[in-house]
């Protein structure tokens, strides 16, 4: 153990340990702007500086391992006067529009200006670098004034992620971080995850906000039905300031009703309706010699992934739509007949934990009813933000069911929201079908937890399937890679493009994987509550397929609950 002194505090860690996380085991706070601890430690903002006993400089507390006998000043008169100093230069460059900004009071570098005391005039001139918004993608904002050259997503969108989108040009005062030759992001070989968004400290990048275009239907005097993905009502409450792992499904639909949608459906219905169609097509491939492996279609990130890199494989990925899209479709059909209601007069809502939706929407194959199937998809940070702009107390709303005749989902559906889930779901109904017995564990734990890939095989009668689970792309690559070289030989595989799944989705609050654990032990805990949960058994679900669609995979149901795929190779030239 090491022992030293911080603020005149005796502080007693592990070698190895950095002054930062010392100062934060002691409840020591030392502002920071670059560092996030889930990614490589830059030391670029040297905001974290401290005044060490005997060094003529001050080194970033960030960077700097502890040493026996070290004694650390925090906040001395040269510390304080060096941050200053430091965020007097960053904001010498950078556009003060905080109270229009989407980041405002989610700000890093607002809030580190707030514990540094910036309450005085900044001594030097200002000079904006006038580079222009980029609105191309209908998933992520970018606007490079605000970037503080932090490189945090960078190392998101180059290394975790394995995109390498986002790349460093210029030199000086011109530097910049954007894509490469100028190309706006639409135009890219972005996939649309977000994950860039998730660890911008400022607004630089943020999730392209669609809540006019909700304003502006509402106005036209269309019927606005909404969707609420699983991992939603995990994350809203953080978003709106509760501590994360907070399960708020009825507050949710009270808060959606108050905000004038007409209908508000639970997105575990379509979950459940996915494996419904999924499971038989991975059924249907396995007696009949289809492709294999079958892999997920759920997540829109993987699919463009698949489609730009890989388009090989887009004959391996289920032809089921993601569940979005398959309620979507059922919306504007069944549901509109049912109700007497042109289709042409229902906007069709969704709200996801993920930025890739935006874009998912907009595919032209996601038309089979011969209407959009969404036409638009916001983010859980887009709904904290009606929330409060529709002046609702969140904290105190009641409890409100979801509607009929979408309201009812199983707990197979609300695991979707973790890594993990849809083949854990799928498995449920896959091995009830094959071998008329239910699972001996429901809860399949081979498949669950943030390892990035879980391998496991099961006995369907005699047949042995082998499955494999990857979250994040650069793992996803990986797997991909043995199924190319004949290491594995796997007949169905789930992939999600975010680290952690849909909980760890682009348009949640920003995270941390400890933030992550609370999520997912949230939603295993809600999900064990539920007295249905198995997808098969969703009552709703049955009366679906009994009145309308016919059977899984059936004429009507492959028609519009499935859809095709297209090679994107050319955004890599």
């Amino acid at each position: 153990m090491v022992h030293l002194t911080i603020d005149g505090q005796p502080v007693e860690v592990e070698e190895g340990t950095t002054i930062l996380q010392a100062a934060k085991k002691a409840c020591i706070h030392i502002p920071t702007l670059c560092y996030h601890e889930d990614l490589s430690i830059k030391a670029v903002c040297r905001i974290c500086v401290v005044e060490v006993e005997g060094q003529r400089l001050l080194p970033t507390a960030c960077s700097t391992p502890v040493s026996e006998g070290m004694v650390v000043q925090t906040a001395s008169p040269k510390v304080l006067k060096a941050r200053r100093n430091i965020l007097e230069l960053i904001f010498a460059r950078h556009p003060q529009e905080c109270l229009v900004c989407p980041k405002d009071g989610k700000c890093d570098l607002q809030k580190v200006a707030q514990d540094v005391g910036m309450h005085l005039d900044i001594r030097y001139d200002k000079q904006l670098r006038h580079q222009k918004e980029d609105w191309s993608s209908p998933a992520i904002m970018r606007n490079p004034q605000k970037c503080i050259l932090c490189g945090r997503c960078m190392e998101v969108c180059n290394e975790i992620q394995g995109i390498n989108v986002l790349s460093k040009e210029n030199r000086g005062f011109h530097t910049l971080i954007a894509p490469a030759y100028g190309e706006k992001l639409a135009d890219t070989n972005c996939i649309n995850c977000g994950q860039c968004v998730q660890v911008c400290p400022t607004g630089a990048l943020t999730v392209h906000y669609h809540t006019y275009g909700l304003y502006r239907q509402k106005e036209l005097g269309k019927k606005l039905i909404i969707q609420v993905a699983p991992s939603v009502r995990i994350t809203l409450a953080e978003a709106l300031g509760e501590q994360p792992g907070v399960v708020s499904t009825g507050r949710l639909v009270s808060a959606l009703k108050r905000l004038g949608f007409y209908k508000v459906f639970d997105s575990d219905f379509s979950a459940d309706l996915t494996i419904l169609e999924e499971g038989t097509e991975l059924l249907n491939r396995l007696q009949n010699g289809g492709t294999l492996p079958m892999i997920t279609s759920c997540c829109p990130a993987w699919v463009k992934y698949c489609e730009t890199y890989a388009p090989e494989y887009t004959k391996h990925l289920s032809t089921a739509k993601s569940p979005q899209q398959m309620f979507g479709a059922l919306i504007k059909t069944w549901f509109a007949k049912r109700e007497g209601i042109d289709p042409g007069e229902i906007c069709s809502v969704s709200v996801m934990p993920c930025t890739a939706k935006k874009f998912e929407c907009t595919r032209p194959e996601m038309r089979d009813s011969g209407y959009q199937d969404v036409d638009i998809s916001i983010t859980v940070q887009e709904l904290a933000a009606l929330i409060r702009a529709g002046g609702i107390d969140f904290s105190e709303l009641p409890d409100t069911p979801f509607d009929d005749p979408f309201g009812e989902g199983s707990g197979a559906g609300l695991i979707f929201g973790a890594t993990g889930g849809v083949m854990e779901a799928a498995l449920r109904t896959v091995y009830a079908v094959v071998t008329g017995k239910e699972m001996e564990h429901l809860d399949y734990t081979p498949v669950r937890g943030f390892e990035g890939i879980k391998e496991s095989q099961v006995d369907l009668n005699g047949r042995v399937i082998k499955v494999a689970v990857a979250h994040g792309i650069k793992n996803a690559k990986i797997l991909l890679e043995k199924v190319k070289n004949g290491t594995a030989d796997y007949q169905f595989i789930e992939i999600m493009a975010c680290p952690g799944g849909c909980i760890g989705g682009g348009g949640n609050p920003p995270k941390t994987w400890s933030i992550m654990e609370k999520r997912k032990k949230a939603i295993y805990e809600a999900e064990a509550e539920l007295p249905v949960r198995q997808s098969h058994k969703n009552p709703a679900i049955q009366k679906i397929y009994e009145t309308y669609l016919g059977e899984p995979c059936g004429e009507l149901s492959h028609k519009l609950l499935h859809t095709e795929y297209c090679n994107r190779q050319d955004l890599l030239q």
